[in-house]
């Protein structure tokens, strides 16, 4: 096949050489060559008249030495031959040029509009036509009057450069349209694509065309912005001439002759310049792709375009509405151009060749053609690809691997970057089993967006991919930095694997370390800015995590997916570009800014439903428009999660799953459900802010200072951390070991109070509603001194309320309640006695401790309380702490170097919102 196309391509070409030599003859003759024949001939005519006067007067002696001297046969045989050449060529030159434009033009390129416009061209655009009609021409000689077909090379061999005359814009119009109509009519739908421009007008650029703009064959672009159409032209340049070189070609036509296949359209981009002197850069771009244009399959039609360009370009000159001028042949030939097609039948055809390429491509694409036909056939060991949408028909993929292993993407609300997200969660779980991908999604915007990939109460589908799913995390930054930090530790975990077997990189180790379970991770964080928003140490803490992660991630198969609707306003990375530079993938959604390269504004002009997709960190040249199908409506990617849900679900658990805006239940807890009789016990305040579903516990064991502290005003939230530190606990005690004493102050908590006295008598326990807190913790204070005491825990709440009584001395006693509660908070421990109180203000707890005894409390739980107040309680650190709703901050003097942040449970009295129903 290669071998014939090889030969069908010397033919025209050969073709093509005699139609430019038998044109020059022709024009010659007819021009200046004619005049030099002409007097030539006279010349020679002159010089044989000359020789018979001479040969008339001379006598049979001297005509005979007339006719032997070789003067005389030179002029006779150059007078035969002018005379032969000239009128042979002359009468037989515009048959000939009409019969090798018949050849070199075949059917649409040639033909009268009559034979071919309407119908769909079948040419799959492997090879294509040689020469293009414009118009006809006629030679004339002396007798001689004769009309020929005048033709135009285009696509692989020339540009064309049309000049205008006042008054003759609809006569250019026609010329163009009736070549683009030509070409696309010669070539079957999707091998040809055409690129407009016109610097003065912003719509209506050929509109006879418009059919052709609801597809891929047709687009159109903006007139300010001349370097959208050139940066993407440049693009294709690169790309072809990198896809060339690789296959050992220099150029597309060479690479379609040695594969047989069209490889890649042709393109026709037409520029209506009015004249206008373009800017210098503009230029030099243009000159730029004018000479790479055409070893590319792209072919310049310049309109009024004053910029001379370094390539073979053909000029038509209108002189009037007629006739034009060119000099395609190196002279000048006058064409009688042909008449503009009409307006209604181009509509007709352009709008049967649109529909034809919507059926090829098979109509509009949707979310199930990313999708392979067969699910989890692909290996990760070296990359990840998936196909996230299509340009021209064709599929377009975003590759995460050494190459380019993280990805920034960028789009205003609404651009679809939640629909791009799901096009590609779904094509990367489509391609790769849960072995071989690992996910890992946080969407810190208020919503849901990946709600529906963990289990819910309407669908118990869970994607198998997704280890980690949090959602409504905008409040809650600490739990992208657990996020970084579990990557982080991953991170050292797979090097040290890699260190262990001496490899450098994910492939390797999975390659000798076979039995291990290595998946590529991808942790997908939306709106990943918000992680960044404060001036603390969570900014601080994951701008270093994060930098590290980008840095080292690739060679260890970690890769980041960055989106946000804006990355410039980020504080925290000014000076530290660091982490935007690993990030080589970049997508840019419909109006994108500052994700692509500063002077690549592809996004820009990218139409709804498109992305940019760019390997080559935003640079232009990189620029792949992809249209991205539907993939986040209801029920669309849900049918690929049911699927894959009952593929792999048995095998693999379901994911975690971190809502935000809600807060957890005790009951249903697994730290909780798995407490058990414990030598150790363990008081459970809440939810850690944690990758792992774990809970915040404090330890009792008989130390000092093993007394907890609630302390703020937060009335859901202190009855809460209250309500679960004694459930937990009576757990892990066996009936009889455990005393809780219960003491309330405040009426509007009295009902919650007894609810609990309840419970834990019901399950077995001894729970004593103290009335009398100061006689009580007298009866305490005095228990201490047994050895054999058992397990006490007092539940003081808003201790505070009950100061008053707590600082009276009763009659003929040497202590007040005050003085034994002290004893019992700095003694207590020992014994096995813990207080679980709650203050509703820091001073108040200054007051209840005294001077130096801000150590008898070793853990507490801060709700509305200001950070600057409960450093004299964390051991001299500066707290960073602002109060919101629904969140309290933990410390453990013995556990922790820095407060954390803790979700309390929700009670089971309580209504979604917190409060008391």
């Amino acid at each position: 096949m290669a071998n014939k196309a090889s030969e069908q391509r010397n033919r025209v070409q050969t073709a093509l050489e005699r139609v430019r030599h038998q044109i020059g003859l022709v024009l010659g003759a007819a021009a200046g060559a004619r005049e030099m024949a002409e007097a030539e001939l006279s010349r020679l005519m002159l010089e044989q008249e000359i020789v018979r006067i001479g040969m008339n007067h001379a006598d049979a002696e001297q005509q005979t030495e007339w006719a032997r001297h070789p003067a005389a046969h030179e002029v006779f045989a150059s007078l035969g031959g002018v005379r032969n050449a000239f009128y042979t060529d002359w009468s037989t030159g515009p048959n000939t040029l009409r019969e090798l434009v018949a050849a070199n033009a075949p059917g649409p390129a040639g033909r009268p509009p009559g034979e071919w416009l309407g119908r769909v061209g079948t040419n799959p655009g492997v090879t294509g036509p040689g020469l293009w009609r414009v118009g006809s021409a006629t030679a004339a000689g002396r007798d001689i009057s004769r009309t020929f077909d005048v033709a135009v090379p285009l696509l692989d061999e020339s540009h064309l450069a049309i000049t205008s005359a006042p008054k003759t814009r609809p006569v250019v119009d026609g010329i163009v349209q009736n070549l683009l109509m030509r070409v696309l009519s010669a070539f079957e739908p999707g091998a040809v694509k055409v690129h407009l421009w016109d610097v003065g007008q912003l719509t209506a650029i050929l509109p006879d065309l418009y059919p052709l703009s609801r597809t891929s064959a047709l687009s159109l672009y903006d007139p300010t912005r001349l370097e959208d159409l050139l940066d993407e032209l440049a693009g294709h340049i690169r790309r072809i001439h990198a896809t060339g070189m690789q296959a050992g070609h220099t150029s597309l036509r060479e690479l379609r002759k040695a594969t047989g296949q069209r490889v890649e359209p042709y393109r026709i981009a037409v520029l209506y310049g009015n004249g206008e002197t373009l800017e210098p850069e503009r230029a030099r771009d243009l000159k730029r792709v004018a000479s790479g244009a055409l070893a590319a399959g792209i072919c310049l039609i310049l309109v009024d375009v004053p910029t001379a360009v370094s390539a073979s370009v053909e000029t038509l000159s209108l002189l009037d509405e007629r006739r034009a001028v060119s000099s395609m042949t190196g002279s000048d030939l006058v064409v009688d151009l042909d008449p503009a097609l009409p307006s209604g039948q181009v509509i007709r055809a352009a709008g049967r060749i649109a529909e034809a390429l919507i059926a090829k491509q098979g109509g509009p694409r949707a979310f199930a053609d990313l999708l392979p036909t067969e699910l989890g056939q692909e290996s990760s060991a070296r990359e990840l690809r998936a196909s996230v949408g299509f340009y021209e028909g064709e599929g377009v993929e975003v590759v995460i691997g050494d190459a380019s292993p993280h990805a920034l993407i960028g789009g205003p609300s609404g651009s679809g970057k939640t629909n791009f997200l799901y096009a590609l969660l779904g094509s990367l779980a489509a391609r790769y089993t849960p072995d071989e991908l690992a996910l890992y999604l946080l969407d810190f915007k208020e919503g849901v967006s990946f709600a529906g990939l963990a289990p819910g109460r309407k669908d118990a589908s869970w994607l198998p991919h997704a280890k980690l799913v949090g959602v409504n995390v905008n409040t809650d930054r600490e739990f992208g930095l657990a996020l970084l930090r579990f990557l982080a530790d991953e991170l050292r975990r797979r090097s040290a694997a890699a260190k262990e077997h001496e490899v450098t990189n994910l492939a390797d180790l999975r390659e000798q370390d076979p039995g291990g379970h290595w998946p590529r991770i991808v942790a997908v964080i939306d709106e990943f800015q918000y992680l960044f928003a404060g001036r603390d140490q969570v900014t601080a803490q994951a701008t270093q995590l994060l930098e590290d992660i980008a840095r080292r991630g690739r060679s260890q198969g970690i890769h980041l997916v960055l989106a946000s609707q804006d990355v410039a306003g980020i504080e925290a990375f000014w000076g530290k570009p660091a982490v935007f530079e690993q990030c080589t993938l970049r997508i840019a959604m419909p109006k994108a800014r500052r994700v692509l390269a500063e002077t690549n504004n592809a996004a820009v002009s990218a139409p709804k439903w498109h992305a940019v997709i760019n390997h080559d960190s935003g640079v232009a040249h990189g620029n792949m428009l992809a249209h991205v199908p539907d993939s986040s409506s209801r029920n669309v990617f849900v049918n690929l999660q049911h699927q894959l849900w009952e593929l792999y679900s048995g095998r693999f658990p379901r994911p975690r799953l971190f809502d935000g805006a809600h807060s957890p239940v005790l009951e249903q807890f697994p730290a909780y459900t798995e407490l058990k009789p414990s030598s150790k016990p363990r008081a459970l305040l809440g939810q850690s802010i944690d990758v792992t579903e774990a809970a915040c516990g404090v330890e009792l064991p008989r130390a000092p200072g093993r007394n907890i502290a609630v302390l703020g005003g937060a009335t859901a939230e202190a009855l809460s951390i209250m309500d679960s530190a004694a459930r937990s606990l009576a757990r892990q005690f066996d009936v009889g070991q455990v005393e809780f004493v219960l003491s309330c102050p405040i009426d509007a908590c009295a009902p919650a109070v007894l609810e609990l006295t309840e419970r834990l008598r019901a399950e077995g326990h001894v729970a004593t509603l103290a009335d009398d807190l100061p006689a009580t913790l007298a009866s305490v204070a005095e228990s201490m001194s047994t050895s054999d005491v058992a397990t006490k825990v007092l539940l003081l709440y808003g201790v505070d309320a009950a100061l008053p009584a707590l600082e009276a001395k009763a009659v003929g006693q040497p202590k007040s309640g005050l003085d034994h509660l002290r004893a019992v908070l700095k003694q207590g421990p020992g014994h096995g006695v813990h207080t679980i109180g709650w203050w509703r203000s820091i001073a108040r707890l200054k007051d209840t401790l005294g001077f130096g005894g801000t150590d008898d409390i070793g853990t507490w739980a801060a709700l509305d309380v200001q950070g600057n107040e409960l450093s004299p309680f964390a051991a001299g650190l500066v707290v960073h702490w602002s109060p919101r709703p629904g969140r309290a901050l933990f410390f453990d003097r013995t556990t922790h170097s820095a407060p954390e942040v803790i979700i309390p449970f929700q009670r089971p009295d309580l209504d979604p919102a917190g409060g008391t129903p």
